[in-house]
Parts: structure tokens; C-alpha cells; sequence
């Protein structure tokens, strides 16, 4: 990103599952399970290589696609995938310190705050709500607000828009690469993390005074 591009970076928009919930293997197991009822799953290479970050509707097409899955069953499954993923939230979702931490010291020093997350509505709300993260967002987002999913950056652009800034007044942490794309081409500074364990106040402080100095991770 070029210097006369370069502005300060007034507000962090989060991806939610892998970066703030350590939901990836939930998604895995209740997708399975759904699967399952009908004979089908997939590996857990594939999940991560393949499907990793799409919504559900996106991963049922393509195993219709790839392996014949019958179209006739996508909602029937996507109901129970979600049915058995609320389950999974309810048991294993819990509030971390280093996150609620974080995010209370950002809205304190004047960073607006946002989610942009390929789940449903529903399931973004209640993970940030076990969490206990909801309060601290000035804007939430699902795949249910925009047209495209990601690896579209529409839902990007609208969380951009919503909190009133340009791309390059903000930050997308992202864990999985159809998100960094969406964030990349809806021209965002991007904080690539592996895991839930890299989201924390000083990361997130060192990336943000790294972009605005020009500085390239």
C-alpha cells in the first residue's frame, strides 16, 4: 500500500470464527455430523484446505458439485449443522481474558470496533454473546447482511461503510485465506493470525502503529 494511500487506522474489523472464537473445529464437527445423516463427510484436511471460512449454503453447493450430494437435502442439513452447532457453543464457548482485554482497551482509546463474519446472524450473535463480546462492537455482521460472501469483499465494504471510514482507515484481522482476500480487495490493512492465541492488545497495537509507519509484515 502506497504512502499517499496511507491514513491513520481508526477503526479494527474482526473476522469471528479462528480469530476471535475458536470455533473452526466446532464447524467441522457439526457439518460432519449433519453430513453423516446421510452417508457423506468430509476430512479434515479438506476443512481446512478447502472449506475453510465459506458459509455453510456455499459448502453444501460445492459437495453437490464434487460428489453428488443431492440438492434437494442443503436444507435439511444446513438446519441440523446448525442445530448441533448451537449445541457445541453452548458447551464450549467461553468468555478469554485476553480478548475482552483487548477490546475494552481499543474502545478506550478511541478505535471504533467491528465483526465481519461468513457465519449467520444467529450464530454471531450468540458466539459473541457466550463470549461475552457483543458489547464492545459498534457494528456486526453476518452473511446474511450482504449479497456475496466472502472471499467477496463486499461484507468488508459495508462494515467500511457502516462505521462511517475508508478501507485504509482500518484494520481486518483475518485467519483463513478467503478472508484476507475479501479484506485485500476491499483495500483494508490486514492482520493475518493463526489461531485465537495471536489476538491480543499488544498485537493488535503493534500491526496498527506498523501500517501507519508503513511498515510491511
Amino acid at each position: 500500500m502506497s504512502s499517499s494511500r496511507r491514513k491513520s487506522i481508526a477503526a479494527v474489523i474482526f473476522d469471528m470464527d479462528g480469530v476471535l472464537i475458536d470455533a473452526k473445529e466446532w464447524h467441522f464437527e457439526a457439518l460432519n455430523r449433519s453430513l453423516g445423516l446421510f452417508g457423506y463427510s468430509i476430512s479434515r484436511h479438506e476443512h481446512l484446505v478447502t472449506y475453510d471460512g465459506l458459509p455453510t449454503r456455499k459448502k453444501l453447493q460445492m459437495l453437490t458439485l464434487e460428489r453428488g450430494l443431492p440438492e434437494q437435502l442443503h436444507d435439511f442439513i444446513a438446519e441440523m449443522k446448525q442445530r448441533y452447532t448451537t449445541e457445541l457453543i453452548g458447551s464450549r464457548c467461553r468468555p478469554r481474558f485476553s480478548h475482552e482485554y483487548a477490546l475494552s482497551r481499543l474502545k478506550a482509546q478511541g478505535y471504533r470496533l467491528a465483526v465481519a463474519s461468513n457465519s449467520i446472524r444467529s450464530t454471531v450473535d450468540l458466539m459473541l454473546s457466550h463470549a461475552h463480546l457483543s458489547k464492545y462492537f459498534d457494528v456486526t455482521l453476518s452473511n446474511e447482511d450482504v449479497r456475496e460472501p466472502k472471499p467477496n469483499p463486499e461484507i468488508y465494504r459495508t462494515a467500511c461503510t457502516r462505521l462511517g471510514l475508508s478501507p485504509n482507515e482500518c484494520l481486518v484481522v483475518e485467519d483463513n485465506d478467503n478472508g484476507i482476500r475479501a479484506a485485500r480487495e476491499a483495500g483494508a490493512y490486514v492482520m493475518t493470525v493463526a489461531s485465537v492465541d495471536d489476538v491480543h492488545l499488544d498485537s493488535l497495537l503493534t500491526h496498527i502503529r506498523g501500517f501507519e509507519k508503513g511498515a510491511a509484515f
